[in-house]
């Protein structure tokens, strides 16, 4: 689907923005797309790095189906080059380093029904690299009546996004820093890029959160918080989840020392001064900063302690039960699940 033939030979792959340009058995930056013959083939579908079953508030999603089991898998290699990636023994191998687990669409979906998940997580790597696995996997769940996640960063092009996206229910997308040079140096990616894609979201009928790991020293000042807070007011609007996550030294940036918690605490006051309605701080404890808040009462409908829901106060339609404002997200009628902080690998036969 996404692919140019040049003038000089080459297949050019038109899935995201790098557009690398291939030889014969070349493969892009992301490893897993490969030219074979006249075709740029993804060498990794129905292949996987392992699999699991998380609660869906781990990959982080607050406002959809809270307490519910997700299983969760991802392939090997990325599209982004981030010098501080927590899952860089994922994103950075080789395929045959890692994808030693089997799954193909229907095996997934149909493991995903039999351990009560309500819905299949593409994560651990970007999903957008391995874009047919993960549309025909999303389609074989959706067949079975589950919802799918992507867990991405959202490099990709904007001729290719709207087949990708709109495979899933729900998706979780990195917005790693607000400045062009955070994205150049430290990602090897482009901020605008980015931002295009998150907009164009903010337009689709995708329940969308974002994720902003910040980093001591790369992304953690004032301004850029209150300057990223005020661009998704203004584009996205203020009812889309914000969490704001711990660093910890990892991969190139070992030297870095990780994230004190009242950064997150100081980010997340920002960003709703700014005028973000619901922002949430990860990876640290914080019982305020797992919670969620009405927007219109103040009262607390959804009292979270990591990831086990303490508290749920909304009504069948997912309002609150104190005003009765209603909380925006995908909700289920019957309440929140009570899947927990537990954290099961699984395997999936064929």
């Amino acid at each position: 689907m996404w692919q140019e033939s040049l003038d000089d030979g080459r297949l050019e792959c038109t899935l995201c923005p790098r557009r690398c340009r291939l030889r014969e058995g070349q493969r892009g930056f992301c490893y897993v797309r490969q030219r074979q013959g006249q075709q740029i083939v993804l060498t990794t579908h129905g292949r996987s790095s392992g699999f699991c079953l998380d609660p869906v508030e781990k990959k982080p999603l607050n406002h959809f189906l809270p307490g519910s089991a997700v299983l969760s898998f991802g392939t090997a290699g990325c599209n982004l080059g981030c010098k501080f990636c927590q899952n860089w023994s994922i994103s950075t191998s080789r395929e045959w380093d890692t994808v030693s687990s089997t799954g193909e669409p229907d095996a997934i979906a149909k493991a995903a029904a039999s351990w009560g998940a309500e819905s299949v997580a593409m994560t651990y790597n970007d999903p957008v690299i391995f874009a047919e696995y993960a549309v025909d996997t999303a389609r074989a769940c959706r067949e079975r009546g589950l919802k799918t996640i992507a867990v991405t960063s959202a490099y990709i092009e904007a001729h290719a996004r709207e087949a990708f996206f709109s495979a899933f229910d729900a998706v979780n997308v990195d917005l790693k820093a607000f400045t062009p040079e955070f994205y150049r140096r430290l990602t090897g990616a482009r901020l605008d890029v980015v931002l295009d894609n998150l907009a164009w979201l903010a337009e689709q009928d995708i329940w969308t959160e974002l994720t902003t790991l910040i980093i001591p020293g790369k992304n953690d000042g004032d301004e850029e918080i209150t300057a990223m807070a005020e661009w998704v007011l203004n584009n996205m609007g203020p009812d889309v989840p914000h969490h704001f996550s711990a660093f910890h030294p990892s991969h190139k940036m070992m030297d870095t020392p990780p994230t004190p918690a009242s950064t997150l605490v100081r980010a997340r006051s920002l960003a709703m001064d700014a005028g973000e309605h619901f922002v949430y701080t990860g990876n640290v404890h914080s019982r305020d900063g797992d919670t969620t808040f009405c927007p219109g009462c103040g009262s607390a409908v959804i009292v979270r302690d990591w990831y086990d829901i303490l508290e749920y106060s909304l009504d069948a339609s997912g309002c609150c039960e104190s005003c009765g404002q209603s909380i925006p997200g995908v909700f289920d009628p019957l309440g929140a699940g009570s899947f927990g902080r537990q954290r099961i690998p699984e395997g999936v036969e064929r």
